[in-house]
């Protein structure tokens, strides 16, 4: 019997929808040769990460490990697939494959970073596949919300894995390539030893629907639309673009696309060859001299996004274009949890500049990935040995499991840290690994864990006051303390300034303070600190984070 065994090991995207990083490896306990598949990240908010640009999942274990890293293989170019691949590249060095509209993506990303496009390498679709120590991996085609979506297969000495990646069933995607049953069963004939599957709609009943499905109902709409029209979608969703330009030019309008991201996505598609007859589009300045009759504009923001192009023309005036009343903005996208805020904001400005908006409406929006039926149905295609649910909150793992389990397929709840071996006829947990998140904030990447988040957190809630004392030198106050405060009520119960109330304690601490105090820079600190944070707990009742200058004079 071999020694050397088979390990998944997930360091993000398993119980969080977001931020995907899974580590596969095979041999010898802790000699094990690695690939990572996926390397993203996630979005913060203001209210859990104030300040924060990205989060990324934290890599030290694999970057510990990077001599024993054959390769990383991205499944498609979605942010929360590829977003952290340039952050990442100095610590783990390791070559990058994709197929080509994502490898496009990821060397745009790459040259922001000055990392060198031979990084990236060009993959075919299955059969071709790529050697990575005793890995062998080919990209399988699937549908999804994003051109040369794949699932990877996975063969080893121990069998036969199969990644999903982001999928759904799609008999007619508009762009990419249609679900291939008889490819699937092909890659399920000889045996497969465990699936990880993606969990994002476990909890949806109903067959998922096609992308094709939304044309016709969106052309409708447009249609009857006397004013601009303006739809918003993700911009890496290149088959709804066309949709929408298609629809837009059915209804008699010429399309404009405006964002950053939805020309890059659009051009990316169009150099790839994978977007192909779309429509021809005119910019923004021809927009703007056009009847609103005969104009459609697709932007981004569809999330709420505040500098995205919708915000900015719920703002007012964006590249020359003002919406007003008569005119109509579609969301065909559904909003990410957690993003309900940003979008509503944007809903409300438009409504008060007299803009319909149709949001929610599941007519013109389909998901990217797999219901329950279509689940199922992958498992009865592939029969594995093992299902391993990812991508997923806790609750859609522990569903899809019961959902393996209920077609007598072994399942695992598997989540970020967890080290599964999969040599045995079930798995088993050999390791829990520490993970974490990586916070970019600016140019510098900090631990979650550091504290810089939390007193960042601290400072919006409290406010904060910074007290200035001088000691001479002979150890005695040179003048009163002074203070100054950012984020604090200027006025407390006592109804005078409150930068008065605690400059006068703080002046009677000081002129109460012993010798042994005043000497000790640690202990004044904590005194100054301690009678402050008292007296604005009485005065405002709030305790104001506070630091604490001490300049000391010398001969």
């Amino acid at each position: 019997m071999s020694s050397d065994r088979l390990i998944y090991l997930p360091l993000g995207g398993a119980g969080e929808i977001g931020m995907n990083a899974y580590v596969y490896g095979y041999g010898k306990p802790g000699k094990e040769r690695l690939i990572l598949v996926d390397l993203g990240l996630t979005f913060p908010d203001m209210d859990t990460t104030p300040g924060i640009d990205l989060i990324l999942p934290d890599i030290t274990w694999l970057a510990e490990r990077r001599d024993r890293l054959e390769a990383v293989f991205i499944t498609h170019a979605h942010e929360d697939h590829i977003g952290a691949v340039a952050h990442y590249y100095d610590r783990l060095g390791a070559p990058i494959h994709a197929r080509a509209f994502t490898a496009n993506i990821a060397r745009a990303k790459m040259a922001e970073h000055g990392h060198p496009d031979k990084a990236v390498r060009v993959v075919s679709p299955w059969p071709e596949t790529v050697t990575a120590g005793p890995f062998t991996v080919g990209f399988a085609p699937v549908s999804h919300s994003i051109p040369e979506a794949s699932a990877l297969v996975i063969d080893t000495p121990a069998g036969r894995l199969v990644h999903s990646g982001d999928f759904k069933i799609d008999l007619d995607p508009v762009v990419g390539e249609p679900f291939d049953r008889a490819l699937w069963e092909s890659i399920g004939a000889g045996g497969v030893k465990a699936f990880m599957c993606d969990s994002t709609n476990i909890f949806s009943e109903h067959p998922g629907r096609s992308e094709s499905s939304v044309g016709a109902p969106i052309t409708e709409l447009i249609a009857g639309r006397s004013g601009m029209v303006v739809a918003t979608t993700f911009a890496s969703n290149v088959a709804r673009v066309k949709t929408l330009a298609e629809a837009g030019i059915r209804a008699g309008r010429k399309v404009c696309l405006m964002g950053r991201a939805m020309n890059r996505m659009v051009e990316a598609g169009k150099a790839t060859g994978v977007l192909t007859g779309f429509p021809a589009t005119i910019p923004p300045e021809e927009a703007a001299g056009l009847p609103r009759n005969e104009v459609m504009l697709i932007v981004t923001g569809s999330q709420g996004e505040r500098r995205a192009a919708s915000a900015q023309l719920a703002n007012g005036k964006y590249n020359g274009i003002t919406l007003k009343e008569g005119d109509t903005v579609l969301f065909s996208s559904k909003t990410i949890p957690g993003n309900e805020r940003g979008v509503i904001r944007i809903i409300n400005q438009f409504s008060q500049l007299g803009v319909d908006v149709i949001e929610g409406d599941d007519r013109y929006h389909v998901s990217g990935h797999a219901n329950r039926p279509d689940l199922d149905q992958m498992h009865k295609i592939l029969r594995p040995q093992i299902v391993i649910p990812m991508h997923g909150e806790h609750r859609h793992l522990r569903e899809h499991v019961k959902l393996a389990k209920a077609n007598r397929i072994e399942g695992v709840v598997a989540v970020n840290g967890m080290m599964i071996d999969l040599g045995g006829n079930a798995p088993t947990v050999a390791e829990y690994i520490e993970t974490g998140r990586t916070y970019l904030d600016g140019s510098v990447k900090i631990g979650a864990m550091d504290g810089i988040v939390r007193d960042r957190i601290r400072m919006a809630l409290n406010g904060h006051v910074m007290i200035n004392v001088i000691i001479d030198e002979d150890d005695a106050p040179l003048g009163d303390p002074w203070v100054e405060m950012m984020g604090v009520p200027e006025t407390g119960r006592s109804r005078g300034p409150l930068v008065d109330v605690l400059e006068d304690v703080l002046a009677q601490f000081m002129n109460r303070a012993s010798d042994k105090i005043l000497r000790d820079d640690d202990k004044l600190e904590e005194g100054l600190r301690r009678v402050a944070r008292q007296s604005a707990q009485i005065e405002i009742g709030k305790r104001p984070e506070v630091s604490v200058v001490i300049t000391r004079l010398t001969e």
